[in-house]
């Protein structure tokens, strides 16, 4: 498998591109506007096409690539299929498999930080079945969780993230790599570490929201930072309901 991450310090924000060099086939996930050409590109110089563009939910404090890199790559523009946005996408569904030759992503739904949010597992075929890391995407950070706060009903949301993290992804292998899409300095969440990867093993001995009871988890997200103004725009523009203007 060929693995690249690209991070965003400005804004605290991570983004992936990963797939299979033996069959030539890549996708990008969370990917920025001002970088689409790079992706596609790296992607060339790797002898890979890039296939499958997901956003793992609606963001809210950048612009999106996906679409446009979607269009551009002439690939599927994917969120989950609860996404409410004005433009079109394929829709992914909790436990299914995306082939991209031999390596392999399994989508979770888990929702909490959004309605719409996913974490992707992904498998190297070529280095055995097991999995080997997972895209937390904005539900789980490396010292932290998101922010259940940016759709309102922040208590019920935070409700929904405590049974995402604790059902879905940390019942997987503890010895799983984890990639968020944030580390500090991201709007998205509080008390992010500033290292952007983790293992589910470390997380579940250092990151202390996941050692609370779920009403002490409830309480604690409740009481967070206020929203940048910019949030809304950048939701409505990413949704496809707003042009982007300078």
């Amino acid at each position: 498998m060929i693995f690249k991450p690209y991070h965003y310090d400005a804004t605290g924000c991570a983004a992936y591109l990963f797939g299979c060099g033996g069959l030539g086939r890549c996708a990008v996930v969370d990917a920025h506007e001002e970088d689409v050409d790079t992706y596609l590109a790296f992607a060339s110089s790797k002898g890979m096409r890039v296939t499958h563009v997901i956003d793992t939910h609606v963001h809210a404090d950048h612009k999106s690539g996906g679409p446009a890199l979607a269009r551009k790559a002439g690939a599927a523009y994917c969120l989950h299929a609860s996404a409410r946005v004005a433009l079109p996408f394929e829709p992914l569904h909790d436990g299914q498999e995306v082939e991209l030759g031999n390596t392999r992503i399994q989508v979770l739904h888990t929702p909490g930080h959004t309605p719409e949010s996913i974490s992707l597992v992904v498998t190297d075929l070529r280095r055995g079945t097991a999995p080997w890391f997972v895209l937390t995407g904005d539900t789980l950070f490396v010292g932290a969780v998101g922010r259940p706060d940016l759709p309102g009903r922040a208590r019920e949301n935070a409700g929904e993230l405590y049974a995402s993290i604790h059902t879905k992804l940390l019942t997987l292998p503890d010895e799983l790599e984890l990639y968020p899409g944030h580390y500090a300095g991201s709007a998205c969440g509080a008390g992010m570490s500033g290292k952007p990867s983790s293992t589910l093993a470390f997380e579940k001995r250092w990151n202390p929201l996941l050692s609370m009871s779920r009403g002490d988890f409830v309480d604690a997200l409740s009481d967070v930072q206020p929203k940048p103004a910019a949030m809304e725009r950048i939701l409505r523009v990413n949704q496809g309901r707003e042009e982007d203007t300078p």
